[in-house]
């Protein structure tokens, strides 16, 4: 497996741990629990800035476009399906802040529109992941070589110091952890 394709794997598996997390809350706000306004922000925070900027712009700024350039479509194919699948999990993120909101400002109507919001994105980015890990980075491994794939890492570290700055996605993986310890046990 390429280094970069390994990163964006090990990138799912946090990932994967906060879709679990997002679902045990869904499941809470199902069952008239409170759930903590601020771990539904530190999710929402998650994916708008890790998830979106860092992990989906390594692969939009930079995967996609080396794959591009292999003979891979950019308007169909894997890289069309990847690039709608982002789009809508933004617009899943925009309804789950707009959830969050009005939940903190007391209007609990709105625990309704954050589970079906953070349900259908759990279940679009488990989809997404699975596609990529089995499907796309598979291709990028036989398609890339050594130099591009140094390129890669080079360009997927400064984009991580750009968008998220230093000390940033420890920061998240400690989230993780804790948030997983709340909700996981």
């Amino acid at each position: 497996m390429g280094q970069p394709t390994a990163e964006l794997k090990a990138e799912h598996q946090g990932v994967m741990r906060v879709l679990a997390v997002l679902e045990r809350m869904c499941q809470h706000l199902e069952d008239g629990e409170a759930v903590a306004s601020d771990h539904l922000e530190q999710v929402l925070e998650f994916l708008r800035v890790f998830v979106d900027k860092c992990h989906h712009g390594k692969e939009e700024d930079f995967l996609f476009p080396a794959l591009e350039k292999t003979g891979l479509p950019h308007d169909s194919g894997p890289i069309a399906v990847m690039l709608a699948e982002h789009a809508l999990g933004r617009q899943l993120v925009g309804r789950l802040g707009q959830a969050i909101e009005g939940l903190a400002a007391g209007l609990r109507e709105e625990a309704e529109a954050l589970t079906a919001a953070g349900r259908e994105y759990v279940a679009l980015l488990r989809a997404h992941i699975y596609k990529e890990d089995n499907v796309l980075f598979a291709l990028a491994d036989e398609r890339l070589g050594r130099a591009e794939e140094e390129a890669l890492v080079k360009d997927f570290a400064r984009l991580e110091a750009e968008r998220i700055g230093p000390g940033r996605h420890e920061a998240f993986h400690r989230m993780i952890h804790e948030l997983t310890q709340i909700y996981l046990g």
